[in-house]
């Protein structure tokens, strides 16, 4: 199988981070939902990757462990997520997502899915079907990466 033009992979993949932002943050306008994009972050990280301390929730989360306190003390009284007690040492906890938090993170998905039909409804079957093979293509991109830093993270 012939190798990508890197130059040109380089630009679309660019192209394509700013686009996905760009689309996100127009049907986060469009709903109306004032929650903030770090809670629906967090609970998107709590809901693909299982329950983590604090710190590690933080990180994946991109905001500083100060701030994912304050996100996690309001998101308990939510009852979106909820801590449980770490297993591998009795004075920490970990984070983990509850199914009320699930439940909103998948309204808060559908919503913003609601909110971008209209723009796109016109599309051919031919251009749904390249969004859904991109979709593939990222998603399976993500998911090996994830692996590999899970591998890498246990060998150390």
């Amino acid at each position: 199988m012939p190798q990508p033009d890197l130059q040109e992979l380089h630009q679309t993949l660019g192209d394509l981070v700013v686009a996905s932002h760009r689309l996100t943050r127009l049907a986060a306008r469009v709903t109306g939902n004032t929650e903030s994009p770090a809670t629906w972050r967090t609970l998107s990280v709590l809901n693909g990757s299982g329950a983590m301390r604090l710190g590690e929730l933080a990180a994946n989360s991109r905001v500083s462990q100060p701030t994912m306190t304050k996100l996690v003390r309001n998101l308990v009284e939510s009852e979106w997520v909820k801590r449980i007690a770490d297993t591998d040492d009795a004075r920490a906890w970990q984070i983990a997502i509850t199914p009320k938090g699930a439940k909103a993170l998948q309204d808060w998905r559908d919503e913003l899915t609601s909110a971008l039909i209209p723009m796109f409804a016109d599309l051919s079957e031919d251009e749904v079907a390249a969004l859904r093979r991109t979709v593939e293509i990222i998603g399976s991109r993500v998911e090996l990466s994830a692996a590999t830093s899970q591998a890498v993270a246990n060998s150390l």
